[in-house]
Protein backbone atom coordinates (compact mmCIF):
# COMPACT_ATOMS: atom_id res chain seq x y z
CA UNK A 1 0.00 0.00 0.00
CA UNK A 2 1.27 3.49 -0.49
CA UNK A 3 1.80 6.20 1.98
CA UNK A 4 -1.02 8.56 0.38
CA UNK A 5 -3.53 5.59 -0.20
CA UNK A 6 -6.47 6.31 2.39
CA UNK A 7 -7.75 9.19 4.29
CA UNK A 8 -6.62 9.77 8.07
CA UNK A 9 -8.84 9.83 11.31
CA UNK A 10 -8.10 13.42 10.90
CA UNK A 11 -9.03 13.77 7.34
CA UNK A 12 -12.51 11.66 8.01
CA UNK A 13 -13.16 14.00 11.01
CA UNK A 14 -12.84 17.36 9.31
CA UNK A 15 -14.88 15.99 6.17
CA UNK A 16 -17.41 14.31 8.23
CA UNK A 17 -18.07 16.90 10.53
CA UNK A 18 -16.84 14.62 13.50
CA UNK A 19 -14.46 14.83 15.97
CA UNK A 20 -11.44 12.88 15.54
CA UNK A 21 -12.33 10.85 18.96
CA UNK A 22 -15.58 9.52 17.29
CA UNK A 23 -13.82 8.48 14.21
CA UNK A 24 -11.70 6.26 15.97
CA UNK A 25 -14.59 4.96 17.98
CA UNK A 26 -16.33 3.88 15.07
CA UNK A 27 -13.40 2.17 14.24
CA UNK A 28 -12.49 0.61 16.70
CA UNK A 29 -16.16 -0.49 17.63
CA UNK A 30 -15.50 -2.28 14.13
CA UNK A 31 -19.06 -0.31 12.45
CA UNK A 32 -16.39 0.95 9.50
CA UNK A 33 -13.41 -1.13 8.48
CA UNK A 34 -10.12 0.54 8.60
CA UNK A 35 -6.92 -0.14 7.39
CA UNK A 36 -3.52 0.86 9.60
CA UNK A 37 -0.88 3.23 8.26
CA UNK A 38 3.21 2.60 8.92
CA UNK A 39 2.44 4.48 12.35
CA UNK A 40 -0.61 2.49 12.89
CA UNK A 41 -2.68 5.44 12.35
CA UNK A 42 -6.20 4.42 10.63
CA UNK A 43 -6.61 5.16 7.14
CA UNK A 44 -9.95 4.67 5.79
CA UNK A 45 -11.08 3.94 2.21
CA UNK A 46 -13.58 6.09 -0.21
CA UNK A 47 -15.98 4.00 0.65
CA UNK A 48 -15.04 3.67 4.44
CA UNK A 49 -16.10 7.50 4.53
CA UNK A 50 -19.21 6.84 2.86
CA UNK A 51 -20.17 4.12 5.54
CA UNK A 52 -19.15 6.74 8.03
CA UNK A 53 -20.90 9.04 7.31
CA UNK A 54 -23.73 6.61 7.43
CA UNK A 55 -22.41 5.26 10.78
CA UNK A 56 -22.83 9.06 12.17
CA UNK A 57 -26.34 9.75 11.18
CA UNK A 58 -27.28 6.03 12.84
CA UNK A 59 -25.70 6.74 16.38
CA UNK A 60 -27.43 10.55 15.88
CA UNK A 61 -30.84 8.69 15.26
CA UNK A 62 -29.86 6.57 18.84
CA UNK A 63 -29.78 3.35 16.95
CA UNK A 64 -28.36 0.58 18.87
CA UNK A 65 -24.50 -0.36 18.19
CA UNK A 66 -25.17 -3.46 17.31
CA UNK A 67 -27.92 -2.57 14.97
CA UNK A 68 -25.69 0.04 12.91
CA UNK A 69 -23.06 -2.79 12.35
CA UNK A 70 -25.47 -4.77 11.37
CA UNK A 71 -26.77 -2.02 9.04
CA UNK A 72 -23.53 -1.30 7.53
CA UNK A 73 -22.36 -4.65 6.78
CA UNK A 74 -25.84 -4.80 4.59
CA UNK A 75 -25.04 -1.50 3.50
CA UNK A 76 -21.04 -2.08 2.78
CA UNK A 77 -22.26 -5.24 0.74
CA UNK A 78 -24.66 -4.07 -1.40
CA UNK A 79 -23.28 -0.93 -2.72
CA UNK A 80 -22.74 -1.12 -6.22
CA UNK A 81 -19.34 -3.00 -6.83
CA UNK A 82 -17.03 -2.24 -9.70
CA UNK A 83 -18.57 1.23 -10.31
CA UNK A 84 -17.99 4.56 -9.10
CA UNK A 85 -20.16 5.24 -6.04
CA UNK A 86 -20.52 8.86 -7.02
CA UNK A 87 -24.25 8.90 -8.58
CA UNK A 88 -25.44 6.60 -5.61
CA UNK A 89 -27.74 8.42 -2.67
CA UNK A 90 -28.81 6.75 0.56
CA UNK A 91 -31.41 7.62 2.30
CA UNK A 92 -33.97 6.98 5.05
CA UNK A 93 -37.37 5.98 4.06
CA UNK A 94 -39.42 5.30 7.02
CA UNK A 95 -37.54 2.35 8.89
CA UNK A 96 -35.14 1.68 6.02
CA UNK A 97 -31.53 2.61 4.68
CA UNK A 98 -32.34 2.90 0.79
CA UNK A 99 -29.77 3.04 -1.73
CA UNK A 100 -30.41 4.72 -5.46
CA UNK A 101 -28.56 3.94 -7.69
CA UNK A 102 -29.57 5.66 -11.23
CA UNK A 103 -33.00 3.69 -11.80
CA UNK A 104 -32.22 1.18 -9.44
CA UNK A 105 -32.88 0.95 -5.47
CA UNK A 106 -32.52 -1.26 -2.80
CA UNK A 107 -32.92 -1.35 0.65
CA UNK A 108 -30.80 -2.70 3.76
CA UNK A 109 -32.37 -3.40 7.08
CA UNK A 110 -31.88 -1.14 9.43
CA UNK A 111 -33.69 1.40 12.20
CA UNK A 112 -35.73 4.26 13.04
CA UNK A 113 -33.74 6.56 10.51
CA UNK A 114 -33.78 10.43 10.04
CA UNK A 115 -31.18 11.14 7.18
CA UNK A 116 -30.63 11.75 3.32
CA UNK A 117 -27.66 12.10 1.26
CA UNK A 118 -25.91 12.17 -2.36
CA UNK A 119 -22.46 10.32 -2.15
CA UNK A 120 -21.40 13.17 -4.59
CA UNK A 121 -21.80 15.69 -1.91
CA UNK A 122 -18.82 13.97 0.01
CA UNK A 123 -17.33 13.50 -3.25
CA UNK A 124 -17.19 17.73 -3.66
CA UNK A 125 -15.79 17.55 -0.44
CA UNK A 126 -13.16 14.76 -0.68
CA UNK A 127 -11.89 15.83 -4.43
CA UNK A 128 -9.07 18.47 -3.30
CA UNK A 129 -7.50 16.10 -0.49
CA UNK A 130 -8.11 13.32 -3.50
CA UNK A 131 -5.83 15.28 -6.50
CA UNK A 132 -2.96 16.02 -3.48
CA UNK A 133 -2.92 12.42 -2.82
CA UNK A 134 -2.48 11.66 -6.64
CA UNK A 135 0.07 14.27 -7.05
CA UNK A 136 2.14 12.52 -4.02
CA UNK A 137 1.21 8.80 -5.78
CA UNK A 138 2.83 10.21 -9.53
CA UNK A 139 5.73 11.08 -7.49
CA UNK A 140 6.39 7.63 -5.83
CA UNK A 141 8.01 4.54 -7.94
CA UNK A 142 4.45 2.27 -7.43
CA UNK A 143 3.94 -1.41 -9.10
CA UNK A 144 1.13 -1.81 -11.83
CA UNK A 145 -0.65 -3.32 -8.69
CA UNK A 146 -0.39 -0.56 -6.06
CA UNK A 147 -1.22 1.72 -9.60
CA UNK A 148 -4.68 -0.16 -9.67
CA UNK A 149 -5.38 -0.28 -6.28
CA UNK A 150 -5.08 3.69 -6.18
CA UNK A 151 -6.85 3.84 -9.14
CA UNK A 152 -10.05 2.34 -7.77
CA UNK A 153 -9.59 4.65 -4.84
CA UNK A 154 -9.52 7.40 -7.01
CA UNK A 155 -12.49 6.32 -8.92
CA UNK A 156 -15.46 8.59 -6.88
CA UNK A 157 -13.18 11.46 -5.54
CA UNK A 158 -10.88 12.21 -8.57
CA UNK A 159 -11.87 10.23 -12.08
CA UNK A 160 -9.04 11.76 -13.90
CA UNK A 161 -6.62 10.72 -11.21
CA UNK A 162 -8.19 7.59 -11.68
CA UNK A 163 -7.93 7.57 -15.65
CA UNK A 164 -4.32 8.40 -15.03
CA UNK A 165 -3.79 5.75 -12.59
CA UNK A 166 -5.10 2.76 -14.70
CA UNK A 167 -2.80 3.90 -17.98
CA UNK A 168 -0.12 3.61 -15.55
CA UNK A 169 -0.63 0.09 -14.35
CA UNK A 170 -1.44 -1.23 -18.02
CA UNK A 171 1.90 0.95 -18.68
CA UNK A 172 3.61 -1.48 -16.30
CA UNK A 173 1.73 -4.47 -17.00
CA UNK A 174 -0.36 -4.57 -20.37
CA UNK A 175 -1.87 -7.74 -19.63
CA UNK A 176 -3.78 -6.41 -15.88
CA UNK A 177 -7.27 -7.28 -17.29
CA UNK A 178 -8.90 -5.59 -13.95
CA UNK A 179 -7.37 -2.29 -15.05
CA UNK A 180 -8.55 -2.44 -18.61
CA UNK A 181 -12.42 -3.10 -17.53
CA UNK A 182 -11.88 -0.16 -15.10
CA UNK A 183 -10.36 2.54 -17.24
CA UNK A 184 -12.82 1.31 -20.05
CA UNK A 185 -15.54 1.96 -17.89
CA UNK A 186 -14.13 5.50 -16.78
CA UNK A 187 -13.45 6.29 -20.21
CA UNK A 188 -17.44 5.10 -20.86
CA UNK A 189 -18.85 6.97 -18.31
CA UNK A 190 -16.94 10.14 -19.94
CA UNK A 191 -18.65 9.80 -23.30
CA UNK A 192 -16.32 7.79 -24.96
CA UNK A 193 -17.81 4.57 -26.22
CA UNK A 194 -15.43 3.89 -28.68
CA UNK A 195 -12.46 3.87 -26.05
CA UNK A 196 -14.15 2.17 -23.97
CA UNK A 197 -14.79 -1.06 -26.45
CA UNK A 198 -10.85 -0.73 -27.49
CA UNK A 199 -10.26 -1.61 -24.05
CA UNK A 200 -12.42 -4.15 -23.08
CA UNK A 201 -11.66 -6.15 -26.45
CA UNK A 202 -7.80 -5.49 -25.27
CA UNK A 203 -8.68 -7.22 -21.80
CA UNK A 204 -11.10 -9.90 -23.70
CA UNK A 205 -7.80 -10.82 -25.95
CA UNK A 206 -6.05 -11.56 -22.39
CA UNK A 207 -8.73 -13.33 -20.65
CA UNK A 208 -12.39 -14.43 -21.40
CA UNK A 209 -14.42 -12.15 -18.42
CA UNK A 210 -17.91 -11.58 -18.15
CA UNK A 211 -17.34 -8.11 -16.70
CA UNK A 212 -15.55 -7.03 -20.37
CA UNK A 213 -17.64 -8.56 -22.30
CA UNK A 214 -21.11 -7.21 -20.97
CA UNK A 215 -19.68 -3.57 -20.68
CA UNK A 216 -18.98 -3.61 -24.70
CA UNK A 217 -22.06 -4.73 -25.32
CA UNK A 218 -23.04 -1.83 -23.29
CA UNK A 219 -20.81 0.34 -25.48
CA UNK A 220 -21.45 -0.96 -28.48
CA UNK A 221 -25.26 -0.30 -27.73
CA UNK A 222 -24.45 3.61 -27.13
CA UNK A 223 -22.71 3.19 -30.69
CA UNK A 224 -25.73 2.40 -32.47
CA UNK A 225 -24.50 -1.40 -33.11
CA UNK A 226 -27.44 -3.52 -31.82
CA UNK A 227 -25.83 -6.80 -33.17
CA UNK A 228 -22.17 -6.69 -32.48
CA UNK A 229 -23.67 -6.03 -28.75
CA UNK A 230 -25.84 -8.92 -28.71
CA UNK A 231 -22.76 -11.28 -29.62
CA UNK A 232 -21.13 -9.33 -26.82
CA UNK A 233 -23.88 -10.22 -24.41
CA UNK A 234 -23.97 -13.84 -25.33
CA UNK A 235 -20.41 -14.18 -24.96
CA UNK A 236 -20.87 -12.72 -21.46
CA UNK A 237 -23.48 -15.30 -20.81
CA UNK A 238 -20.88 -18.25 -21.89
CA UNK A 239 -18.36 -16.78 -19.75
CA UNK A 240 -21.19 -16.69 -16.78
CA UNK A 241 -24.59 -17.83 -17.20
CA UNK A 242 -26.34 -16.06 -14.25
CA UNK A 243 -25.22 -12.76 -15.81
CA UNK A 244 -28.24 -11.12 -14.42
CA UNK A 245 -28.28 -7.90 -16.66
CA UNK A 246 -26.61 -10.02 -19.84
CA UNK A 247 -29.83 -11.93 -19.63
CA UNK A 248 -31.88 -8.72 -19.46
CA UNK A 249 -30.12 -6.76 -21.88
CA UNK A 250 -30.28 -9.81 -24.42
CA UNK A 251 -33.57 -10.29 -24.35
CA UNK A 252 -34.42 -6.86 -25.15
CA UNK A 253 -31.87 -7.16 -28.36
CA UNK A 254 -33.75 -10.56 -29.09
CA UNK A 255 -37.13 -9.19 -29.28
CA UNK A 256 -35.86 -5.92 -31.53
CA UNK A 257 -34.83 -8.74 -34.09
CA UNK A 258 -37.56 -10.71 -33.77
CA UNK A 259 -36.18 -13.78 -32.08
CA UNK A 260 -39.10 -13.71 -29.98
CA UNK A 261 -38.58 -17.35 -28.24
CA UNK A 262 -34.89 -16.41 -27.30
CA UNK A 263 -35.72 -12.98 -25.11
CA UNK A 264 -38.32 -14.91 -23.71
CA UNK A 265 -35.76 -17.39 -22.84
CA UNK A 266 -33.31 -14.75 -21.53
CA UNK A 267 -36.16 -13.20 -19.54
CA UNK A 268 -37.50 -15.85 -17.90
CA UNK A 269 -33.64 -16.51 -16.64
CA UNK A 270 -33.68 -13.09 -15.97
CA UNK A 271 -36.49 -13.08 -13.63
CA UNK A 272 -35.32 -16.29 -11.77
CA UNK A 273 -31.99 -15.22 -11.11
CA UNK A 274 -33.17 -11.71 -10.04
CA UNK A 275 -35.98 -13.97 -7.89
CA UNK A 276 -33.29 -15.36 -5.67
CA UNK A 277 -31.59 -12.04 -4.32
Amino acid sequence: MVAARGYSARDAAKLLDLSVDQVRSFARAGLVEAERGPRREYRFSFQGLVLLRVARDLSAARIPRRRIRRSLAQLKASLPSGRSLSGVRIAAEQDHVVVHDGSKRWSPESGQLHFSFEVAELVRRVAPLAQRQAAAARAANLSAGAWYEFACEMEAPAPDAARDAYRRALHLDPDHVDARINLGRLLHEAGEPGAAEEQYLRALAVREDATAAFNLGVALEDQERPADALAAYERALRADGVHEDAHFNAAGLCRRFGRDADALRHLKRYRELTSRS
